[in-house]
């Protein structure tokens, strides 16, 4: 176990360093190293612990209790300014770590007036003057955890409509890559319960120390969250987002944009996309789209969603499929790959996945068939 522990420490602290010295650092960068931080040092008095080191500096004991309060706040801080764009931190985003201060305010009497052998004896739990306070701060943690999960998921969902409706290409700055790893952090607050229960309610006995299940889980999440989280771009860097909601063609009689200009600059668009094909560049957003066609972006979103019932990313990649199957049912000589960077996209994984989504099956499978019907 020290082995992962060391890992773990290592790792948070070196995503720190990097995302400090990361170009071009955006506001989710910053919560971002905040949080490796945090887990370096909660990690660390952890393994200390483990150790038995708090026998030896019981000034160290119940250091990082208040530390599992940071961890749903500064995911939704990181998804909220992935979304919205902003240099600073708002000043009602500091009362989410109002739980933080209020234990570390409650527990001062620990820190500061406890003897050495005080704390060691309510380590031991031979001192219960905690044990109320101990329990209610178990269940605020499944509390907060299960409650900034689902409010983590609902910021995903905006995030994905926000991107989807700007930019035709979303891998580098797409969150999916969230969803795994809240649903760890999710798996991670039901292992706490069910020990909880079991141990503390139950009076089970377990044949190993069950905390060290937490903390080897939290090892293996910030893993995917350091990683991820550094090749993640700011989707407002160098680009104008548009804030587009779902409409219904009733709200969008009430838009600025007349019907019959919204027709004639569907035809333009239309024209647009089958003479100069800016769909070929791999970097098209609805901003450069738009400023093709002469329109404020978010009239031109609402032409595509009122005249093609799509969202940008699905209007533009449709355009690219079609020109894949237009290339490689007359160039033998290149790859699918090579044919597919041709018709705009720019990586074999999102090309894939593009085509299985407005064909339903995969590019080798469409084009065999494809092939079959010409002959």
């Amino acid at each position: 176990m020290n082995v992962i522990f060391t890992i773990g420490i290592f790792i948070s602290l070196f995503q720190f360093v990097l995302l400090l010295n990361k170009k071009s650092k955006s506001l989710p960068d910053n919560i971002l190293a905040v949080w490796m931080l945090v887990i370096s040092i909660h990690l660390t008095n952890y393994y200390i612990y483990s150790e038995g080191f708090w026998d030896v500096y019981p000034h160290l004991v119940g250091i990082t209790v208040p530390f599992p309060f940071f961890y749903g706040p500064l995911l939704y801080l990181y998804i909220n300014y992935s979304i919205n764009y902003n240099h600073q931190l708002r000043r009602q985003d500091y009362l989410h770590f109002l739980p933080v201060v209020s234990i570390y305010l409650y527990m001062c009497r620990f820190y500061f007036f406890y003897s050495e052998e005080e704390k060691r004896l309510v380590d031991q739990g031979v001192i219960d003057n905690f044990e109320t306070f101990s329990y209610v701060l178990l269940i605020a943690i499944i509390v907060s955890g299960v409650a900034y999960t689902v409010y983590a998921y609902r910021l995903l969902n905006k995030h994905k409509l926000l991107i989807e409706n700007n930019f035709s290409n979303t891998e580098r700055i797409n969150l999916n890559w969230l969803r795994s790893f809240i649903w760890g952090v999710g798996l991670i607050f039901i292992t706490v319960a069910i020990v909880i229960i079991t141990r503390d309610i139950w009076g089970l006995t377990y044949p190993f120390n069950p905390d060290l299940i937490f903390y080897s889980m939290l090892v293996f999440a910030i893993l995917s969250l350091g990683y991820f989280g550094i090749r993640h771009q700011n989707i407002f860097a160098d680009n104008v987002v548009i804030e587009v909601e779902e409409k219904t063609k009733a709200m969008y009689q009430k838009s600025s944009l007349k019907e019959e200009l919204a027709k004639e600059k569907h035809n333009t668009l239309t024209d647009l996309m089958v003479n100069q094909k800016p769909y070929l560049d791999p970097n098209l957003t609805l901003n450069s789209l738009a400023q093709l066609l002469d329109i404020p972006p978010h009239h031109l979103s609402q032409i595509i969603n009122q005249f093609e019932e799509q969202n940008f990313n699905d209007f533009v990649n449709k355009y690219r499929v079609e020109k894949f199957i237009d290339l490689a049912s007359q160039v033998s000589h290149l790859s699918f790959l090579g044919i597919a960077l041709d018709s705009g996209f720019n990586s074999k994984s999102t090309f894939n996945t593009v085509f299985k989504k407005h064909k339903g099956v995969t590019p080798s499978q469409y084009m065999s068939s494809f092939l079959r019907k010409a002959s």
